[in-house]
C-alpha cells in the first residue's frame, strides 16, 4: 500500500471493500460522477470530503491518516506510549482491569497478538507453562515447538484462529504479519477443512503438567479510542471452561 495520490488509495480501498464506484457514491451520498473525478485527480477533494469518504468505506484510523496525507492535509490520529502522562488514565483502566480479573489469566495484545501486559494469574500460568511474559502469540501459536504443542484441542483452536486472523486483517485491508500467520495455519496439515461449524464457544485446551486447562476468553477493546495504538489494543480475559480448571487456577497464586 505504498500509493501517493489520493484517487490511487481510494480505489485501492475501494476494490479491498469491494465496492463499485457507484457502490461507494450511493454510500456516502456523493455522486458517481464525482467518485470517478477523484479517482482520476481531476477533482481535489476538501478535507471533510476525504474523511466523509473515509467513514463510507470504514478505514481504520491509520489508513484514514494515509487518505488525509494523501490529499494534502495533516493527519488527524496520532499514537502515544501508553506510559505517557496523557495515557494515565487509560494505563490505570487497563491495570484495574488486569488485577481484578485474578485468578483468572488476562493479558493486553496488540494488533499483531504480542503480550504487552499481563496479570499475576497470567505470569504464572506462563511460568507453568515455560512461556516469557512478553509472549508473541501468533508465533507460538503458528510454529511447531511453541505453544501450539501443549494445545490439547489444537484442530479446533488452528481452525478458529485461522477464521479470525483472516477476519482482523481483512478489516484493515491486509497485514503482511497476520497474513503470513493466516498462510502458516493454511498450510498446517493438521487443520484439514471442514464444512461443520464452531461451537457457541471455542476452548483453549492447555495441557500444563498432568492438567488439562480449558479456558475460554472475551475481548475488550477502547471503542471510543482516538489513539493510534489504544485503537489498537485489546484485553483478553480468559475463564475456566470447567470446575477442575477453576480449582486449578484459583489454586495457582494466593491473592
Amino acid at each position: 500500500m505504498a500509493s501517493t495520490t489520493f484517487g490511487t488509495v481510494l480505489k485501492e480501498w475501494r476494490g479491498i471493500r469491494r465496492m463499485s464506484q457507484l457502490d461507494l457514491s450511493n454510500a456516502a451520498e456523493v455522486s458517481a460522477r464525482h467518485i470517478s473525478f477523484l479517482e482520476s485527480g481531476r477533482s481535489k477533494p476538501s478535507r471533510p470530503m476525504a474523511l466523509h469518504l473515509a467513514e463510507a468505506l470504514e478505514l481504520p484510523r491509520g489508513e484514514r491518516n494515509r487518505l488525509l496525507t494523501a490529499a494534502g492535509f495533516s493527519p488527524m490520529w496520532h499514537k502515544q506510549e501508553l506510559d505517557s502522562e496523557a495515557m494515565a488514565p487509560i494505563h490505570d483502566a487497563i491495570r484495574w482491569t488486569l488485577d481484578r480479573h485474578n485468578p483468572y489469566p488476562a493479558v493486553v495484545l496488540d494488533r499483531h497478538w504480542k503480550v504487552i501486559d499481563r496479570n499475576q494469574a497470567a505470569s504464572a500460568m506462563f511460568a507453568g507453562l515455560g512461556l516469557p511474559d512478553d509472549l508473541d502469540f501468533l508465533d507460538a501459536m503458528t510454529t511447531p515447538g511453541g505453544i501450539r504443542d501443549l494445545v490439547d484441542n489444537w484442530s479446533s483452536v488452528g481452525r478458529y484462529m485461522h477464521s479470525r486472523l483472516r477476519t482482523e486483517s481483512a478489516a484493515v485491508g491486509g497485514d503482511a504479519v497476520l497474513d503470513a500467520a493466516v498462510e502458516k495455519l493454511a498450510a498446517d496439515p493438521e487443520l484439514e477443512p471442514t464444512d461443520e461449524p464452531f461451537p457457541p464457544i471455542v476452548t483453549l485446551d492447555l495441557r500444563l503438567g498432568d492438567a488439562v486447562l480449558s479456558m475460554f476468553s472475551t475481548i475488550a477493546q477502547f471503542g471510543t479510542a482516538e489513539d493510534l495504538a489504544l485503537a489498537e489494543f485489546r484485553i483478553e480475559l480468559f475463564f475456566p471452561g470447567d470446575e477442575p480448571t477453576r480449582q486449578f487456577l484459583e489454586s495457582l497464586t494466593e491473592f
